[in-house]
């Protein structure tokens, strides 16, 4: 995967930024960073766009920065100028399409329909805006849609908030969901930084869904382990489950293997571990990847935090 992609996949919500002063940028980008949300996906639609975007490149580094609402290969080149490092428009345009494309820069037209889609696909995409979304039949079209196009992905943007972005982000062919909710106008002109950093950390708590998946013990062998688990079963009605390497009552791992951890483990469940992985990391968590597991789509589906928890390790596993 492109690498400006793997990280706007990682981020998974792309804030879409109309700013009127420039003035306010790089507030507003180091509110977003605050938030877990480092990018933005900054229009054309106002004239500070430019503006904003080089003064981000510039002064928040850390900010994955594009610019948005591009209709001109004027608007193209003063934003690559910029310091854009994706390029998204609102509809399918072949020749300004062409044009970013020629220049390197990673480039998202907005599509809706199939010959759209089709368009863009012969020019050698396959991750797509798709917008505006919830007017365009929503995450229903693009399952709809996957069928037919095995290799197409998408970034949705229109109509998408914190109560529905689940049902995009759930769905494993949509790179990221963009959005305005975090970033309204009414938000930015009041500079309320402090509000937008607390939406932007709603939305990824939202978007990770961290919760306690279960618990594991450590029995020694599979006998000590087959006995726990129904003991534990017997108690409290859970129903047991042999396995390989560890028999589990209900939410409770009875382990006859070793595993990390002196008194055991602890497994967080979370929607995505790639995003998981990547959010986590900013907080500075780092991650034992001798212990990544991986499914046939190249997906991780689980692996250990770095550290000691109290005697017990943690690890992440997919939902």
């Amino acid at each position: 995967m492109d690498e400006i992609l793997q990280r706007i996949y990682e981020i998974g919500i792309i804030p879409v930024i109309a700013i009127d002063d420039a003035e306010q940028a790089v507030p507003l980008a180091r509110a977003l960073v605050a938030g877990g949300l480092p990018a933005a996906e900054v229009t054309f639609r106002t004239a500070a766009g430019e503006e904003a975007i080089r003064r981000i490149s510039t002064e928040v580094p850390e900010m994955l920065v594009g610019a948005g609402t591009v209709l001109t290969k004027d608007q193209a080149d003063r934003a690559i100028a910029a310091g854009s490092k994706f390029i998204v428009s609102p509809g399918f345009n072949p020749e300004i399409t062409r044009y970013v494309i020629d220049k390197g820069v990673l480039m998202m037209p907005g599509t809706a329909t199939p010959g759209e889609m089709e368009q863009a696909m012969s020019m050698g995409l396959n991750v797509l805006k798709f917008f505006p979304a919830e007017q365009n039949g929503g995450v229903a079209k693009l399952k709809a849609l996957a069928g037919p196009y095995t290799n197409l992905r998408w970034m949705p943007t229109g109509g998408v908030n914190t109560k529905n972005m689940m049902d995009y982000l759930n769905f494993d062919r949509i790179v990221a969901c963009g959005g305005t909710w975090m970033v309204k106008k009414d938000l930015i002109d009041g500079q309320k930084w402090d509000e937008i950093t607390a939406i932007c950390k709603e939305a990824v708590q939202t978007m990770l869904g961290f919760s306690l998946h279960h618990v594991g013990i450590p029995c020694g062998d599979a006998d000590k382990a087959a006995s726990t688990a129904k003991t534990i079963c017997a108690l409290f009605g859970f129903p047991y489950k042999a396995g390989n390497s560890s028999d589990f009552a209900g939410p409770v791992e009875c382990c006859k293997v070793e595993f990390p951890g002196e008194r055991g483990h602890i497994a967080i469940g979370v929607n995505n571990i790639d995003r998981a992985i990547f959010h986590l990391g900013l907080q500075g968590v780092t991650f034992d990847e001798s212990t990544r597991k991986i499914d046939e789509k190249g997906k991780t589906k689980a692996i250990y935090v770095q550290g000691d928890f109290g005697g017990f390790a943690i690890h992440l596993v997919r939902k």
